[in-house]
């Protein structure tokens, strides 16, 4: 493979933009144990497992791309799979454990939407992988991906949330509906892009760049990302009230401080 001088930036962007969603993500998962008033002890160690199973899904998505085990597309079922179906399970698995609803109610609900504006960046250097004639067009912002729409909305949005605390709810489930939306449109073009039995788009370059390093961050990382962020903030707006408040901590973390 070629590296240009867009690739080789690329490259580098994706580990940044992949590194600081999960570490902002590290600092609300920790601001808001402390707002639930969660043991130091227990605190640490939810904590230390959250990093532990990160860096592991780190080393296995590094692993499996750098060998060469994911390029493999003549395979049936595509080896791809499971970079994108085991982020899926334990998101949702996450989203409606117990102890979760109980964590998500000390997050604002605008900092989950806030947060999506980050698909602005994936979506630039999407384009510049095209560029490079290392994507098809059609998984760019000038083919059949519109998800720059979402990062675009999300300072509107979450803006919106914070302030018009009336249209919270309507305010976030729209944004969410379309985000989604978008999300699966593009994560569909990608699969049907990939040089497999049930290919679709038959332009070239086919998708199979996605399983390079650290490109493989992008279904591996950023993708759950952005899907996590949503059924994250469905879960928020659909389930119960959003409570800051420290009296409230007492009563209601009794899931999150079980061993």
């Amino acid at each position: 493979m070629e590296n240009t001088s867009y690739y080789l930036l690329t490259q580098l962007s994706f580990v940044v933009l992949s590194g600081l969603c999960l570490f902002f993500i590290y600092l609300g998962l920790r601001k808001a144990l402390v707002l639930t008033g969660v043991e130091p002890i227990r605190r640490k160690r939810i904590m230390t497992r959250f990093v532990a199973g990160i860096l592991i899904w780190i080393g296995m998505l590094t692993g499996l791309s750098v060998s060469g085990f994911l390029r493999d597309f003549s395979v049936f079922p595509p080896r791809m799979l499971l970079v994108l179906v085991i982020p899926l399970v334990v998101v949702v698995w996450i989203t409606f454990s117990k102890g979760f609803t109980q964590l998500i109610r000390f997050v604002p609900p605008h900092w989950l939407v806030f947060l999506q504006s980050f698909r602005i960046f994936v979506e630039i250097l999407l384009w510049w992988l095209f560029l490079d004639n290392l994507l098809p067009v059609q998984m760019t912002f000038e083919g059949r991906n519109l998800d720059i729409l979402t990062g675009l909305l999300a300072p509107m949005a979450g803006l919106g949330m914070m302030k018009l605390t009336r249209y919270r709810t309507v305010i976030g489930l729209v944004f969410n509906v379309i985000g989604l939306g978008l999300l699966i449109n593009i994560v569909s073009v990608a699969i049907l892009s990939m040089p497999t039995p049930f290919r679709v788009f038959m332009n070239e370059p086919a998708n199979t760049i996605v399983a390079s390093f650290p490109i493989v961050f992008l279904p591996g990382i950023l993708v759950p990302v952005a899907y996590a962020l949503h059924f994250f903030s469905l879960r928020q707006l659909l389930t119960q009230p959003v409570g800051l408040e420290k009296k409230q901590t007492s009563n209601k973390v009794n899931t999150l401080t079980t061993p």
